[in-house]
């Protein structure tokens, strides 16, 4: 299964149970620069995740991000914990 996302170029499928979407499937697409996955680096995806959590609270906190939206994308981001992702497809 996947979902449709849209971006400036136009839509794209991304599967449903990725953590990432369109702009992710692009940079992929056209930058293979290592050929390494992110999920390979356990502490990549922590401070990623980490990074993510944080600036979703502080915008919510600003009144930039929708409490919804925020609490969404720091849902995902704890979700995101290194022993869930990095053994699934959910992770470039």
């Amino acid at each position: 299964m996947s979902r449709t996302e849209h971006d400036l170029i136009g839509d794209r499928d991304v599967p449903d149970d990725a953590y990432w979407g369109v702009h992710t499937l692009r940079a992929v697409e056209n930058f293979p620069i290592s050929g390494h996955k992110i999920g390979a680096c356990a502490e990549l995806v922590d401070a990623l995740a980490a990074v993510k959590e944080a600036c979703a609270a502080a915008n919510r906190e600003l009144g930039l991000l929708a409490p919804e939206l925020a609490a969404a994308i720091i849902s995902a981001a704890q979700k995101s914990a290194t022993a869930r992702c990095t053994t699934s497809s959910s992770w470039i």
